[in-house]
């Protein structure tokens, strides 16, 4: 009887949590695209072109398979993060590998906005667990030998075909297997680490070089952030990464960032806590040497790699592994009671999601209209902006981006001059967007 209500409770919610899902873009203006979301349904769109190498291809190619049944890149793109959610619960189902706690996780509304978003992290989520699971699999000696190399090797090589940061995992990876040097699944760790850096290197040389030879020269550079501003951003990040509730500090500041911070920073202190009281298996050991690595590789890349301050989004496939050993070790002490947690954060997450909620089927039909009587459904498309700081104007050409993938952005004054680029004034002089009543 206590397993039937156990199950009953699993199946809400993950019901909950994909309905959550779907609301969670609808009720956003623009959709929850941000200017990568429009690169990447550009580079979709136009491809077999290589519109760019700054993310790899995996995600577009992605968005592009789903077109072919007749969607369009936007909703591929939601496709996507439902169908990634879903198959987290299926594959932790099926292979009897932590769904609870990949139930309590997907719930969690940081995860929600990630699920929702127009983002990689959507795609190699899936693939992380599957990377996880085979960790285990190898850890606990049912999957040995070259098997186990080839198998870890293939999914290292896709999760850095998704986002590049996944050369963390394999560097973590790497060095895990060197520290279990003697063990019999040691090796098995460091020559898929290695093999993972070989497809890197020839990556880099083969792909990138051919289609764009400055790329490393480009985003390279010493001393982009001094050290006191990475290390607030990186407390700032944790504490909001780690709160299960709320995962977006108010950008004006205020006590109630406090409070965001406060719970996030107990949060932490509470897992540190079971992590160093309770013993760990080999495999969650495992999953915290991947999860600590990544993150700590995230922040020193800061220093001379030009990324955003480290969130929730940036930082999802490297908590997800802590995550998973968290909630295991919670269930171990509360047992139902954990469920708690997941459900306050989807009322919480609702509670937000209303409260600052914007239309998008609305603002798409506005924007479809437009491009429409303007003859700019198709084809490349400009919006031009006077600098990447102009947040609103860049909410206007993300949203553009939804209807017609093949847009860039533009700062040259003389591009307003072409009847193919538009700006805030031709678009808002003729239609109304319903924004999100908080920004």
């Amino acid at each position: 009887m206590k397993k039937n209500k156990e199950k009953i409770i699993l199946i809400l919610l993950v019901i909950a949590t994909f309905v959550m899902t779907i609301l969670r873009f609808l009720w956003n203006e623009k959709g929850r695209v941000n200017p990568d979301s429009l690169r990447f349904m550009r580079t979709s769109k136009v491809f077999p072109e290589i519109d760019n190498t700054t993310t790899p291809l995996g995600y577009p190619l992605s968005l592009k398979f789903f077109t072919l049944f007749g969607f369009d890149e936007f909703w591929a793109s939601k496709l996507i993060g439902l169908g990634a959610y879903l198959f987290l619960v299926l594959f932790a189902w099926k292979k009897n590998f932590y769904l609870k706690e990949i139930i309590l996780i997907g719930g969690l509304f940081s995860f929600v906005s990630i699920f929702s978003y127009t983002m990689s992290e959507t795609l190699i989520l899936p693939f992380v667990f599957i990377f996880l699971y085979l960790a285990y699999q190898i850890i606990t000696e049912k999957l040995k030998g070259l098997k186990a190399i080839l198998y870890l090797s293939l999914i290292l090589i896709a999760l850095y075909n998704i986002r590049y940061p996944a050369l963390f995992i394999m560097f973590a990876t790497g060095v895990f297997g060197v520290f279990n040097y003697k063990k019999s699944y040691g090796k098995t760790f460091i020559y898929s680490g290695i093999i993972g850096l070989v497809f890197v290197i020839l990556y880099k040389f083969l792909f990138i070089d051919y289609f764009n030879e400055n790329y490393v020269d480009s985003f390279l550079e010493i001393g982009l952030h001094p050290t006191s501003k990475l290390l607030t951003e990186l407390f700032e990040g944790l504490t909001t990464v780690f709160n299960p509730f709320i995962h977006i500090l108010n950008p004006a500041g205020g006590i109630v960032n406090y409070g965001i911070i406060g719970i996030g920073l107990l949060n932490i202190i509470l897992m540190l806590f079971l992590f160093l009281k309770n013993k760990l298996t080999e495999t969650e050991k495992f999953f915290l040497t991947i999860g600590g690595i990544g993150i700590a590789c995230s922040f020193f890349i800061q220093y001379f790699y030009s990324v955003n301050p480290l969130d929730y989004r940036l930082l999802a496939p490297f908590t997800l592994s802590i995550w998973l050993v968290y909630f295991k070790k919670l269930y171990d002490i509360f047992g139902k009671l954990t469920y708690a947690i997941t459900a306050f954060s989807l009322l919480t997450g609702f509670a937000f999601t209303w409260l600052a909620r914007g239309n998008y089927l609305e603002n798409r039909q506005e924007i479809k209209t437009f491009l429409h009587d303007e003859d700019l459904e198709n084809g490349r498309l400009n919006f031009y902006m006077e600098s990447e700081e102009e947040l609103e104007k860049m909410r206007i050409a993300e949203l553009i981006s939804t209807v017609n993938p093949n847009v860039k952005v533009t700062f040259k004054p003389e591009d307003t001059l072409k009847n193919n680029t538009l700006t805030k004034y031709k678009v808002l002089q003729k239609i109304k967007i319903d924004k999100n009543q908080f920004q």
